[in-house]
């Protein structure tokens, strides 16, 4: 199983978000039969057979294993992954597109990024899977806390600062045989999970 999956066509990110569907993937964490989740998620084994049938198309769950139980055989699926994130690829012409409006300090303009960053590395890891092959990634996540807005706006640009140094050191255009890689770089208050209290937009406002 794998720790996470990218899913690209708009069928499978459909039947991922049916909330049957998203119970029983949880469920399928680990392996299990129709009627196993039936009696775990207290549905009808016929309502299960049913999603099972519709998720394993798709790809989302496979066969485990089959046991024979008297003249009956009973399917044991587990899900491919234990989680899922959906590819914006899935949405097709409606898909976020960085280059439509570049704006280093917009938040929109970020997710954006994100969802370009999810795209990407979505469809390298499906190829790569096909190919047996692993993909060559690199991930930093830190957090920072900043005591005032002008620290944060200093920050951002010895960042920007630093990044574009270091791709101008190291990109080369001429380079026979090179591969181009994608560098992207966020910076975003985190969301305070507390309710009722307010986002430092909310506070700035």
């Amino acid at each position: 199983m794998l720790d996470v999956a990218v899913i690209e066509e708009a069928a499978a990110a459909e039947a991922s978000l049916d909330p049957i569907r998203s119970r029983i993937l949880a469920a399928l964490a680990e392996p299990g039969s129709a009627a196993m989740l039936a009696a775990r998620l207290e549905l009808p084994r016929q309502k299960v057979n049913y999603h099972l049938k519709e998720l394993e198309r798709h790809g989302l769950v496979e066969l485990e294993a089959e046991r024979r139980k008297g003249n009956v055989t009973e399917r044991v699926f587990r899900a491919t992954a234990a989680s899922y994130v959906i590819s914006p690829s899935a949405l097709g012409a409606v898909s976020p597109d960085p280059a439509r409006s570049p704006d280093q300090l917009s938040a929109r303009w970020l997710l954006a990024l994100g969802a370009r960053l999810v795209q990407e590395v979505g469809a390298l890891l499906t190829g790569a899977a096909r190919a047996q092959r692993r993909v060559a990634t690199f991930g930093i996540d830190a957090e920072v806390r900043f005591a005032s807005a002008a620290d944060r706006a200093a920050f951002a640009d010895e960042l920007a600062t630093a990044v574009a140094t270091l791709v101008g050191r190291y990109h080369d255009e001429s380079a026979a045989g090179g591969r181009r890689h994608r560098v992207v770089v966020g910076l975003h208050q985190i969301p305070d999970p507390r309710p009722g209290t307010e986002t430092e937009a909310e506070q700035e406002n």
